[in-house]
């Protein structure tokens, strides 16, 4: 008897520094810089506290911590059909952040629950009312009208949507082909018009050549004689040298005038005789 009556004796101190301890431990909280605690007194809100030490009642008063810190949320990967009828899978990350720790806490259950929903609904609604082309060429765009529909909508949460990133749009191996072929054809046709400039610039080029070297004849005789250097020059036994009958009209008449001067000038000396 005696011995339980000390064993209850030395019980009860050290309930009691239990019970401080705990009550010590309820009262004082200490909150980073990067967090905030809003505190309800009796069930209604009261204030936003922090950083540092803070005092709660217990019972009277509760905390509840909130992160101030950008949140980096992964989109999974959702099935997205285009405006040209292309079914595409598309994931996406996200970074946000609490600006408002009471709205964050009073005007949603869970805003990180809430924003990631948001986020994936957002995604297909926004990349649905855009082409393929577009999604896989404009995602600086995309990205843009993601983060500003996420970030409107979100407002009432005390949410910042600071930048929005589209990863990856995945499709199957027909599409690919598809755009493979695409691509090709694309790359042909560009072709083809380089070299059809390129045609029509050079015969721009021959047709003023041609009217410099046609108001020059001795011109054309100098080109002729440059062709055939060139000619000569490799090893072939024959040459075949073009030449245009102007050319050669102009040899005849050159020659028929110098042989009428040579008549006329023999037949005035024989006059002369």
């Amino acid at each position: 008897m005696l011995e339980s009556i000390i064993m209850s004796g030395m019980i009860t101190p050290v309930l009691v520094i239990g019970l401080v301890v705990l009550i010590a431990f309820s009262l004082f909280h200490v909150l980073r810089e990067y967090e905030r605690g809003v505190i309800f007194f009796l069930g209604r809100f009261q204030k936003v506290k922090g950083p540092g030490l803070i005092i709660i009642i217990p019972i009277i008063q509760q905390i509840v911590k909130v992160d101030l810190r950008t949140v980096v949320m992964d989109v999974p990967s959702q099935d997205v059909i285009s405006r040209d009828n292309v079914s595409v899978r598309v994931n996406a990350v996200i970074y946000f952040r609490v600006v408002d720790s009471q709205k964050a806490i009073i005007n949603v259950e869970d805003y990180l629950q809430a924003t990631s929903q948001l986020a994936q609904t957002t995604l297909r609604s926004v990349l649905g009312q855009h082409e393929l082309d577009e999604m896989l060429a404009n995602r600086e765009m995309l990205n843009a009208d993601i983060q500003e529909i996420l970030d409107a909508r979100s407002d009432g949460w005390g949410i910042k949507v600071s930048n929005v990133e589209i990863k990856h749009v995945d499709l199957n191996e027909t599409m690919i082909r598809a755009i493979a072929k695409q691509a090709e054809a694309e790359r042909a046709r560009r072709a083809k018009v380089i070299h059809a400039s390129g045609e029509m610039e050079a015969s721009e080029k021959l047709v003023e050549a041609a009217n410099k070297l046609s108001s020059e004849p001795s011109a054309i005789l100098l080109r002729y004689l440059q062709t055939l250097t060139e000619i000569a020059s490799e090893k072939s036994s024959t040459i075949l040298f073009p030449m245009p009958m102007e050319f050669m009209e102009g040899l005849f008449t050159k020659g028929s005038s110098k042989a009428a001067k040579k008549k006329s000038s023999t037949s005035t000396d024989e006059d002369k005789s």
